[in-house]
């Protein structure tokens, strides 16, 4: 492939141009009327405007990227993650159009896209499942009996679900009914599918993923584990790799039955494979995401692999270019999400302009974002301004930088989830090791975050009378402007 297609926006389409550009792939960008002046956009070697801000006007367009990819000539399509990622009706379009798909086969995406038959799937391959409904509840009888069995607490999960919508817990007996058609309400309204089932809730659980990769020559390896354990509803703030609770034993057992999961549903391509481990350190399959996922940054330091550029190489039909063994844990990783969101108000979005907008540099720091000085953090898509991600040769050596790294982040005009993160890595749970994904609701309040620090507009006031800090003007050009050598099409 010479040129691809990239179906996303923000910082992972400007990372996955960054690895076309090291392969020497010309890379195109589509973007919305709101993206129009976004990095990302300046940086592809061809871009093309899709349509309307709103993803259901562009962004989610299958046919219409399609149709940009032919008449571009593109040979195939990334699709980042979010959007159409995982969308096997999109995947194959793509590849009835002629272009290849830059990820898993369709028939793997729905395998283990459907959490029931992933559950399925899982438990054919002897790994370990958390007790519960072996399919689809609708019946409040049913669903009490079985809740009887399995006991309380209990989580109620959309079959179609992700990112924590169309979940419920349950804490007791009386709470079943409404909670279960508040989770079928709102996973028919998200998916449009309210197939729900039951399963135990695991306590002090922690969130653990493994990274996988296979090639379509029978080649399947795990890139070892990212912990993911710090969240607010459900999704994550803070991932880091290794884990600092898993043995080796542990470690490669988890491993395993990852790679055994993948390979029993034909998956090709990146991948990960996501489990709970309870107190008592034993783990159960929760989920897997047939995609790149947003933390993937932390496992490409701690192993040297450029996931991206593996993804790319898998879909040309290449062979893995290692083996298990081949693979050694570097150091230590950390990620935190950088979000336009307002810790002090329960993490809701932010939005607004950034006046100041400086990111950290320095040794062992990478920055993958997708914003500059002046831009407007846009209401139609995630919140997610960056990734912040530090590599050092040990957690406690990552966990000083990500600190020095956080505290030189310089964000001026909206509220960001920075403050949180430095919060919760000096936090004696967190260095300890001892924290599972109750953290925010057992150890933080938005009180300490106001006593412990300073507004927005103080921040900006102290910025402006100091001097020290300047934005950068945005270069907006004009819908017919050059950039580089190529023009935007509207």
């Amino acid at each position: 492939m010479q040129k691809i297609l990239v179906a996303n926006r923000g910082e992972i389409a400007l990372r996955i141009m960054r690895t076309l550009k090291d392969m020497g792939i010309k890379s195109v960008a589509v973007f919305s009327e709101a993206d129009r002046n976004a990095p990302f956009v300046r940086y592809a070697d061809e871009a093309y405007c899709i349509g309307p801000a709103p993803s259901n006007q562009s962004y989610l367009l299958g046919d219409r990227i399609i149709e940009v990819a032919l008449s571009c000539k593109a040979e195939g399509i990334h699709p980042g993650y979010g959007f159409l990622s995982e969308n096997a009706g999109f995947a194959r379009a793509v590849a009835k159009a002629g272009l290849c798909f830059i990820g898993p086969p369709p028939e793997s995406m729905e395998q283990m896209g459907d959490k029931l038959s992933a559950k399925a799937t899982a438990k054919s391959q002897h790994v370990p499942m958390i007790p519960g409904s072996d399919g689809a509840i609708s019946d409040y009888n049913a669903a009490l009996t079985l809740a009887r069995e399995i006991g309380f607490p209990l989580l109620i999960k959309a079959s179609a679900g992700g990112g924590g919508k169309g979940m419920r817990l349950v804490n007791h007996e009386d709470e079943l009914q409404e909670q279960m058609r508040r989770a079928i309400s709102e996973a028919e309204s998200a998916f449009g599918n309210g197939a729900v089932f039951i399963e135990r809730y695991a306590s002090g659980p922690r969130h653990i993923e493994i990274q996988i990769l296979a090639d379509t020559h029978g080649n399947a390896v795990y890139l070892f584990e990212r912990e993911c354990s710090i969240q607010r509803r459900h999704q994550k703030l803070i991932e880091e790799a290794p884990s600092c609770i898993l043995s080796p034993a542990l470690r490669a057992e988890m491993g395993q039955c990852a790679v055994r999961v993948a390979m029993s549903c034909g998956y090709t391509g990146a991948g990960t494979v996501e489990f709970l481990l309870d107190d008592q350190n034993r783990f159960y399959f929760l989920e897997m995401n047939t995609r790149l996922q947003v933390e993937h940054p932390v496992t490409e330091l701690i192993t040297g692999v450029d996931l991206v550029r593996e993804q790319i190489r898998i879909a040309r039909g290449e062979r893995l270019r290692f083996t298990q063994d081949d693979l050694k844990i570097q150091g230590h990783a950390i990620e935190v999400r950088v979000c336009a969101e307002d810790p002090k108000n329960q993490f809701l979005p932010d939005i607004g302009t950034l006046k100041v907008y400086k990111p950290p540099m320095g040794p062992g720091v990478r920055v993958d974002d997708g914003f500059e000085a002046g831009m407007d953090i846009p209401i139609y898509y995630d919140p997610m301004i960056s990734k912040l991600i530090v590599h050092g040769e040990t957690r406690e050596v990552a966990i000083a930088r990500m600190l020095r790294a956080i505290s030189e982040y310089t964000i001026i005009g909206v509220e960001t989830t920075l403050e949180f993160c430095a919060f919760a890595l000096q936090h004696e749970a967190f260095t300890s090791g001892t924290f599972d994904t109750g953290f925010i609701s057992t150890f933080f309040t938005p009180e300490q975050l106001t006593s412990a620090g300073c507004s927005t507009q103080t921040r900006e006031a102290a910025a402006i009378i100091a001097g020290k800090v300047f934005t950068v003007p945005q270069h907006k050009p004009s819908a017919n402007t050059p950039i580089g050598n190529w023009q935007k099409r509207r």
